[in-house]
């Protein structure tokens, strides 16, 4: 096993600030599902960790804020059968939100003007589009 969780080229999350939980998983699945703990519950302390920045930790709380309860961001998997597999799920899963948690908010749109020709071919099929529907409308003659 590997020392820690990795999330990016900069950032992995140690397995020492886990916290892993087992329960038995719901639904349908015959004699195992009474017997076996196979579901997977990862809770990681955001607000204690060592190894996030000021800004990291900032932009977590920002964007997991209704997921953290009380700092902590919390992952369950119950997908598998294998405790194994729900384990990696479930590590999968936290690696994903935190990346996108602390990853940079992208840059924001600089309004251009349309382009001569698309504003000649947006006015283009609005005439064809009027003439159309003049060509169907009933004349007063008939």
């Amino acid at each position: 096993m590997t020392t820690g969780i990795t999330v990016g080229p900069t950032l992995v999350i140690p397995r020492a600030e886990l916290t892993v939980r087992f329960s038995r998983s719901s639904g349908p699945g015959g004699q195992g599902v009474n017997t076996t703990d196979s579901r997977v519950e990862l809770a990681w302390d955001v607000a204690t960790s060592a190894v996030l920045s000021d800004l990291q930790r900032e932009r977590l709380f920002a964007r997991l804020g209704p997921r953290l309860v009380d700092g902590v961001l919390t992952v369950t998997a119950s997908e598998h059968r294998e405790q194994l597999r729900n384990r990696a799920a479930a590590e999968r899963r936290l690696a994903a939100l935190v990346a996108a948690g602390i990853s940079p908010p992208p840059r924001q749109r600089r309004a251009t003007r349309p382009t001569r020709g698309s504003t000649e071919r947006r006015l283009a099929a609005k005439k064809q589009r009027s003439a159309t529907k003049r060509l169907r409308s009933r004349k007063d003659g008939e």
